[in-house]
């Protein structure tokens, strides 16, 4: 039955041109939606709620984990809103369909001292080391999606002025400012990038001298926090992470956080609280005299 595939490719163009959406999450949307009709074998206009629910008990069963089963009825529900509100059919199947209770995790953060051992670690003269040590510095400096800075052009870095503009979600731009050590490790980066060549407009490259994509930012991570031997699975978004918490602990303020992030709502941004509170109390825990055991 290939009568859907008209149907998810509107609803991914629309998600292209209107939203913004990256290739990657495109990509994910329609192998949930294909995978979901392949265990539904109806037309849209034919489904109702049991099927939606079918699918996710389906999706249960296989041992599918919830964050994952969570993540394609979003897809679905999307698709549905997307039909409903073109017209295509009268009723969404998927707008009260409840999706698994998720366990509320608290994002991974670095301490300051991992935080600055793993910016330092690349060592080394050349192209590679001055641009993995660019790239961690701006990674924790300014807060970056990984997209984000896989996506930036040489224009997009001001020097002069100490700001990156940042194209987020849906294309949102916003200015950011780049800290000291950043900068200058940017600086030399930007020398080593000259003797390239390359007449890309990436400010990222890798040695071929073309774009350096998200999974490659995402390996100079993991590379370099093995090396340090960081506990846990640590990758950019780690040390954006790390970015939005140490400035909660420096007493920054919570909307300010929210704007540097590109966080469309501010309660997105509330989660790095809990982080700031668990912080508090083990500082106190490990301070205060009534917490000390007595001997």
């Amino acid at each position: 039955m290939n009568e859907y595939i008209e149907y998810i490719d509107g609803f991914l163009r629309y998600l292209e041109l209107e939203k913004g959406v990256s290739a990657h999450t495109l990509r994910a949307y329609r192998n949930d939606l294909e995978d979901f009709f392949a265990h539904v074998r109806a037309k849209p206009e034919d489904m109702d709620m049991l099927d939606v629910r079918g699918f996710v008990a389906d999706q249960i069963r296989k041992g599918l984990n919830k964050s994952t089963v969570s993540r394609r009825l979003s897809s679905i529900r999307s698709f549905f809103k997307f039909l409903y509100r073109e017209g295509h059919l009268q009723k969404n199947p998927a707008k009260l369909v409840s999706g698994p209770k998720l366990p509320k995790l608290l994002p991974k953060f670095l301490s300051v001292d991992d935080a600055f051992s793993l910016v330092e670690k690349p060592g080394g003269m050349g192209f590679a080391p001055a641009r993995d040590r660019a790239i961690l510095e701006l990674l924790y400096s300014s807060g970056l999606r990984v997209g984000e800075l896989a996506g930036l052009n040489v224009e997009d870095i001001n020097i002069r002025e100490a700001l990156v503009k940042a194209k987020g979600k849906g294309k949102k731009e916003r200015i950011i400012p780049i800290g000291s050590k950043a900068l200058d490790a940017i600086k030399s980066y930007l020398v080593e990038r000259l003797l390239l060549k390359s007449g890309e407009t990436a400010v990222f490259l890798n040695r071929l001298g073309t774009r350096l994509t998200d999974r490659g930012v995402r390996r100079i991570v993991v590379k370099y926090s093995k090396a340090l031997a960081i506990s846990g699975n640590v990758g950019p978004h780690t040390l954006r992470h790390s970015f939005a918490s140490h400035l909660l602990q420096g007493g920054a303020d919570l909307r300010v956080i929210q704007e540097l992030l590109g966080h469309v709502s501010l309660s997105t941004t509330q989660k790095y609280t809990h982080l700031d509170v668990a912080h508090l109390m083990d500082i106190y825990d490990r301070a205060h005299p009534l917490t000390k055991d007595e001997g």
